[in-house]
């Protein structure tokens, strides 16, 4: 399925938690929960901690379908991202990957702390060398560095298809964008729905 030039943006925001519409604001947090309850302005959510939670929906709030892929998908020459932790001879080990969409490739190049756990990290970038034996060992190369990258045959597979409000349903496993402002309800500005009951790995 094609991605529009906004659904790109949509999913660049929520990986990287970055972009220029935040240089001068506090840093957003990453929301990942259960769909309680919806209605046209607010989501009421239960966090994997088994918070409770309602985010307000910015008006123009920009939604994506995560969506399984097979392990096969993870070529030389694709542009993934992925979620991992330092194993103790240095490299990594992945504990998901993102397989882009082509019209994607080198949005959120590079690797940065990530808060999937302690050690975290997220890495995007172009798959070089590629070897195939219980799971797939990888180099990982981006702008000022690459990574070598062991992938499990169980990590969690993804990628990504243009979503839309329907998409919010009660029971959807998702992962939010939420900005923070001490006077109003946290407010969700991009938000990641799993697919058909998927859980978002990331």
């Amino acid at each position: 399925m094609s991605l529009s030039r906004r659904s790109i943006c949509a999913i660049v925001g929520l990986l990287s938690l970055g972009g220029v519409a935040f240089a001068q604001a506090p840093t957003p947090t990453r929301v990942r929960g259960t769909i309680d309850g919806v209605d046209a302005h607010e989501l009421n959510v239960t966090t994997r901690a088994g918070e409770k939670l309602t985010l307000k929906l910015a008006d123009n709030v920009n939604l994506t379908l995560i969506a399984p892929i097979a392990i096969d998908a993870i070529q030389q020459g694709s542009f993934i991202g992925t979620a991992a932790v330092t194993q103790p001879d240095g490299t990594l080990k992945a504990l998901e990957v993102q397989v882009f969409p082509e019209a994607m490739r080198g949005m959120g190049e590079g690797h940065r702390p990530w808060d999937l756990g302690e050690g975290s990290t997220m890495t995007n970038g172009t798959v070089g060398d590629l070897q195939v034996s219980n799971g797939r060992l990888l180099t990982l190369t981006y702008k000022g560095g690459e990574k070598k990258v062991f992938v499990p045959e169980n990590a969690p597979i993804i990628t990504y298809e243009k979503g839309s409000r329907e998409d919010l349903k009660k029971g959807a496993h998702i992962i939010a964008l939420v900005t923070h402002n001490p006077a109003e309800t946290p407010t969700a500005v991009r938000i990641g729905v799993g697919k058909d009951g998927l859980v978002p790995p990331m």
